[in-house]
């Protein structure tokens, strides 16, 4: 359960603007306030464009603000010094697996950022198994990355991460060029660092059926926040959605078509199982 008490990432009035273009921009991002508490999950949604990857990495301190700041278990993103240290607080999933894969074997791959630490071979070896066992890689450990599956990639990048003992896991799309089976198996291993290990996860997804699991959602268009809530809630909340070229959950739309048609379902609905329970309980009472 979140403790919202412990704050465990805070951003204050956090702007950015892309400076250097050929032609002037409006920011990427301005008057953003939004805490990260410690053990929860909070999904950023939003049309593209709307400065969801800028947000993470501002928080993860791949950027600094233009304005406003960002403060990482009590340290400062600006401060240069001590970026090394938010990035072992902060690990850092991409869309594309590949771009994080870069040695020859998934044991060695999930043991190189624990050697630029300089770290003894007995731990580093500890970490490796450990998380490899954690994370269902024990049969791929002497495997090529490039043989995996995009599902497997995903995974063992996500044990690179964890290896380093992350306080918070940000996500920016991981599962984009997934498979179905391969969404499923990244998103499953996510909720469970965050329900078994505790750990705090910041995920921006296209997929609104990703986003219901989290606790909280967080929408932004145009570089602002515009609502965040329950998932529940803001996924009900269609005419904003709509407005901003997102959805609900398959749910949640067939539910507001049935409900114009006259049908009496319950408010709030959100995962199809909903739906359908709903659905009988009318025939019941018919």
């Amino acid at each position: 359960m979140v403790k919202q008490s412990e704050i465990m990432i805070e951003a204050r009035a956090l702007a950015y603007d892309y400076s250097g273009e050929e032609e002037p921009s409006s920011p990427a991002l301005s008057g953003v306030n939004l805490t990260v508490h410690r053990g929860e999950y909070l999904t950023l949604i939003g049309p593209n464009g709307s400065g969801k990857t800028t947000l993470l990495k501002l928080l993860n301190a791949l950027l600094t603000p233009s304005d406003g700041e960002v403060i990482v278990e009590g340290i400062s993103t600006v401060d240069e010094e001590r970026t090394p240290q938010i990035h072992k607080i902060c690990g850092m999933i991409f869309q594309n697996p590949d771009n994080q894969l870069v040695a020859t074997t998934v044991e060695e791959d999930i043991a190189f950022g624990l050697e630029n630490l300089a770290l003894p071979s007995v731990e580093i070896r500890r970490r490796v198994v450990d998380v490899a066992g954690l994370l269902g890689l024990n049969h791929l450990l002497q495997k090529p990355p490039h043989m995996l599956s995009g599902g497997e990639k995903q995974r063992v990048a996500i044990a690179g991460v964890l290896a380093m003992q992350p306080g918070c896991i940000l996500m920016d799309e991981p599962t984009a060029m997934l498979d179905p089976a391969g969404r499923n198996d990244v998103i499953e291993t996510v909720r469970m660092l965050n329900r078994d290990q505790g750990i705090s996860v910041v995920h921006v997804t296209h997929f609104p059926e990703e986003a219901v699991y989290a606790d909280r959602v967080v929408v932004l268009d145009q570089g602002r926040m515009v609502r965040q809530g329950p998932p529940a809630e803001v996924f009900n909340d269609l005419q904003l959605l709509h407005s901003l070229g997102l959805r609900g959950t398959t749910a949640v739309e067939l539910a507001a078509m049935l409900r114009e048609d006259g049908f009496a379902l319950q408010p709030q609905l959100l995962h199809c199982r909903e739906l359908v329970e709903s659905l009988c309980s009318l025939e019941l009472k018919s």
